[in-house]
């Protein structure tokens, strides 16, 4: 919409209404789940029973809260590993990848480029499959072939890293470019000619000007591999990730204590959102 342009009341209603239904469309059921983490239920739906904050404290016979939920806390733990690997090797790779399609005389820049994209436009299903045949079939050819038992190529954690890694390093890659475009070159040829090598200018003058971009991407890598439930079900083994172990409490049948661990998750991703944006402005000015 053009501000500048006149407008009738209609429009304005109408336009007025669309954005209220699609926030609430899109606010609505966290916030019924973040309430449902207080209800005194042992249900984790309506009708409102009372408020409580057992779903999170109580360690009773009959009512577990989060925090005494070993399960529970197990598999948190899992995905805050996994989250921690992905973003670390996802961040490098991607900003090294960055830097790579910014060289104008690479050759086969459009080939790689269409070719990193890939894992984007593909099914978080089908990624996962084809991962868990690929490594199945590594594995059964150095079983057979020379008798070792590589872990990497069984379901289990380090293949959820490389799984999720896949993609996640893709969507790091496009941030820090876009970040990278915006930058300066001049910088760099007058810190060469002020004798500066080439190390010392990447890591004060350019990395320093994509910091708040790799900061965001790392955060959002963090939290992608964190919360990803289509790739991770094919490639996870006995450890499972919180995803994975909620969607099977779930379909098995469970308490509101999933509701009090969404609260947690809720509440945990909005202050890191936030914390990135107040930081990334603050390098900004």
């Amino acid at each position: 919409m053009i501000r500048t342009l006149p407008t009738s009341k209609t429009y304005n209603w109408c336009f007025k209404t669309y954005v209220i239904l699609y926030f609430t469309f899109l606010f609505a059921p966290l916030l019924i789940t973040c309430i449902l983490a207080f209800n005194d239920s042992q249900f984790p739906s309506l009708p409102w029973k009372g408020f409580t904050v057992d779903w999170f404290t109580a360690n009773l016979p009959e009512r577990v809260g989060i925090f005494h939920d070993q399960i529970n806390l197990d598999s948190i733990w899992v995905s805050f590993q996994v989250a921690f690997f992905v973003a670390i090797l996802a961040t490098t790779v991607g900003t090294l990848g960055a830097f790579l399609f910014e060289q104008e005389d690479f050759r086969f820049k459009q080939l790689l480029y269409f070719m990193m994209l890939a894992p984007l436009v593909i099914p978080g299903v089908i990624l996962g499959i084809s991962l868990l045949l690929f490594s199945n079939t590594l594995g059964l050819y150095f079983e057979t072939r020379w008798n070792l038992d590589v872990e990497l190529f069984r379901p289990g954690f380090w293949l959820v890293v490389l799984g999720q890694f896949s993609f996640i390093a893709t969507l790091v890659t496009l941030v820090v470019a876009a970040r990278l475009k915006k930058f300066d070159r001049t910088l760099e040829e007058a810190a060469l000619n002020l004798g500066a090598n080439r190390f010392e200018v990447i890591w004060h003058i350019t990395l320093k000007f994509l910091s708040p971009a790799i900061i965001g991407a790392a955060a959002v890598a963090f939290l992608m591999s964190f919360e990803n439930f289509n790739t991770t079900l094919f490639l996870v083994g006995h450890e499972a990730t919180l995803p994975i172990n909620l969607y099977l409490q779930v379909r098995d049948g469970s308490t509101p204590v999933i509701n009090a661990i969404s609260f947690l998750l809720i509440v945990g991703t909005s202050l890191l959102a936030m914390a990135n944006l107040y930081f990334s402005k603050k390098e900004e000015e």
